[in-house]
């Protein structure tokens, strides 16, 4: 029997909710943006991508300002900050069809397990983004690069969610995303913190692009040194890393269009950044491994002073 197409839920309609989600609608499948600031404005103007792929809107996209409003879907999307997961946590099961899963677009470790809590049965899969995209504007996304995604199952969920891995990805790919599927969710978490530990943490407390620290010797060391540590540290936990996976990753910075990382936006927009999810729970991970980060943690203690640095200024203010 035919199978009806999947069904998608966008709870985050920034970066890259808004551009992923915005793929899907222009494949044909019934996508649904969940907003809140920008909620009127989308409403009344659309939903605006800019991309290297070509620039495309949606006219009348289909939004909720909330999740009461928010139909139930196959696929819910968390591509929000992990920030803010507390507010999205209570409607996770309510909101998914039966048979659908939880789709975690969101950088860091650990989260998956902890939205696995609170959904009962229903899958849980780990969504690995290489993306380069920036929300510029209510309702206005700007695509700059790369754009794929690495789906990855929740072990303890993996016979949920084997019917629906092969359904996501093909759904992803006639979207126009390239995608793939690693068994292994743990190793894909910290292959992806190799880049996301260095990258956003020296964005935010050098001031800087990933073009400039490529381009500075001593940014580039700094870059590997901590990429050396958060390798060692997956293979303490049991996750070896592919041969050669630094240099790949660093050759593949170089080229990429002159970025911003999320959590230098959110530093520079007075925001909570993702210190817990990309540099507290890997600690933790590494530290119940018998396995220190000494470099690790010391970046994310000179994010935390920023952050409160921040949090005193706007209390003040």
């Amino acid at each position: 029997m035919k199978q009806n197409p999947l069904s998608f839920a966008i709870l985050g309609t920034g970066a890259l909710g808004g551009y992923y989600g915005a793929r899907l609608h222009h494949a044909g499948f019934s996508t649904h943006f969940v907003l809140h600031s920008d909620f009127a404005h989308v409403q009344s103007h659309g939903l605006k991508v800019e991309s290297i792929h070509g620039d495309f809107s949606i006219a009348h996209p289909q939004i909720y300002p909330n999740m009461d409003a928010l139909p139930p879907c196959d696929v819910l999307c968390l591509s929000l900050k992990s920030t803010a997961n507390v507010q999205f946590l209570p409607y996770l099961h309510s909101k998914l069809k039966p048979g659908g899963c939880v789709l975690v677009l969101q950088n860091g470790i650990g989260i998956e397990e902890e939205i696995a809590e609170y959904v009962g049965d229903a899958a849980v899969i780990g969504g690995l983004c290489f993306l380069c995209s920036n929300k510029i504007g209510p309702g206005h996304i700007q695509h700059l690069d790369y754009g794929s995604i690495i789906l990855a199952p929740l072990a303890t969920h993996s016979a949920q969610s084997e019917p629906l891995l092969q359904r996501i990805r093909e759904a992803l790919v006639h979207a126009g995303i390239d995608t793939t599927i690693n068994s292994n969710l743990g190793a894909a978490r910290w292959q992806k913190l190799m880049w996301n530990i260095p990258f956003n943490g020296l964005s935010v407390v050098l001031r800087c692009t990933t073009l400039e620290l490529m381009q500075s010797e001593a940014g580039t060391r700094l870059v590997r040194t901590l990429m050396e540590e958060v390798e060692a540290a997956s293979i303490a936990c049991g996750t070896p890393v592919p041969p050669n996976l630094i240099d790949k990753l660093l050759h593949t910075t170089r080229k990429m269009t002159p970025y911003l990382p999320s959590m230098r936006l959110d530093f520079e927009r007075n925001q909570a950044m993702e210190i817990d999810a990309i540099y507290s729970r890997p600690l933790a991970r590494a530290s119940a491994h018998g396995h220190s980060m000494q470099r690790t943690a010391m970046l994310r203690d000179q994010l935390v002073m920023l952050e409160q640095g921040l949090s005193t200024r706007k209390s003040s203010s």
